[in-house]
């Protein structure tokens, strides 16, 4: 992990060329899985004839690295959009707007894509629909935070759907966020059903810290995949349209190793956290944050 202090673009592109590296690495582990596919295909004699096959997907895509850029400067956003960086994520939807909204990033990052990553409260719906390119929000969980966001998006009049994943508390932890694992495929079926403006394309938790991968796979993830498993066979969905985000700083390797499609790593890329820099507003929040972070190690 680079320093605070270093020079921030040969530190930052450093760390992020690394931790790119060690995400093909992972990838490249995980064990080759396959799904039946139809196609249409030509037969030779001017008609198309359906054919059924195995089709290996899991090596074939590749893991979204989402950067979290929490607390972190538009500056250091830039400088690892330079680097190629082009998903970022924020836990806090104030900082977010801001940071988005910078005219800096605006000009300099045409093509970047942010994740809401954090907790969000019906009340600031509308201030995170605002957000220049909202690219996903990956922490609904609840019907009622989902009908406020198909309501607002479509207020907005969006020509596209919001993509949103569903945030499932696996580890039953208090606290951290998510629907109870059993409420999963009722949500994800409300969605889809009640909330045209939304597009569900995954599921998402954090799960416990500290798992010892020499145990075995960390229980948490394999909920989450046996939920996908779950939701997909309920609402006749390809298994390979369902994404899982799970996997930080800690332990994004091995969520990768074991089917994670989308991992949030932050202070692996950016350096340690200065709640300092905070948005007055959010200043003392951010410190009472960051204490909770230390406490229960919910570190992107």
């Amino acid at each position: 992990m680079w320093k605070v202090g270093m020079a921030a673009g040969e530190g930052l592109g450093s760390a992020l060329r690394t931790v790119k590296e060690r995400v093909q690495q992972a990838a490249a582990r995980r064990p080759q899985a396959f799904v039946f596919v139809e196609r249409m295909v030509e037969d030779g004699r001017g008609s198309l004839a359906c054919f059924s096959y195995l089709e290996m997907y899991c090596h074939l895509m590749q893991p979204r690295l989402v950067a979290v850029s929490k607390t972190k400067p538009a500056e250091m956003v830039i400088e690892a959009y330079k680097h190629g960086q082009r998903s970022f994520g924020e836990n806090y939807v104030q900082e977010l707007l801001e940071k988005a909204s910078d005219s800096k990033i605006l000009s300099s990052c045409p093509e970047i894509k942010w994740h809401f990553i954090g907790h969000l409260q019906k009340n600031n719906v509308n201030k995170l629909i605002a957000v220049p390119n909202l690219f996903m929000l990956e922490t609904v969980d609840s019907v009622k935070l989902a009908d406020r966001l198909n309501s607002s998006w479509q207020k907005k009049g969006s020509l596209e759907r919001l993509k949103i994943m569903v945030q499932v508390n696996t580890s039953g932890e208090d606290s951290k966020h998510g629907l109870p694992p059993g409420e999963t495929a009722v949500t994800v079926a409300h969605i889809m059903q009640k909330c045209p403006s939304l597009e569900f394309v995954g599921l998402m938790t954090i799960g416990s810290f500290g798992h010892d991968i020499s145990q075995g796979p960390n229980p948490d993830f394999q909920l989450l995949i046996s939920l996908r498993q779950e939701v997909c066979e309920k609402l006749h969905i390809p298994i390979e349209k369902v994404e899982l985000s799970m996997g930080m700083s800690t332990d994004f390797q091995h969520a990768i190793e074991v089917g994670s499609t989308n991992v949030r790593i932050g202070s692996t890329i950016f350096g340690e956290r200065d709640y300092s820099n905070k948005p007055s507003g959010d200043k003392a929040l951010g410190e009472i944050k960051g204490k909770l972070e230390n406490l229960t190690v919910q570190e992107h």
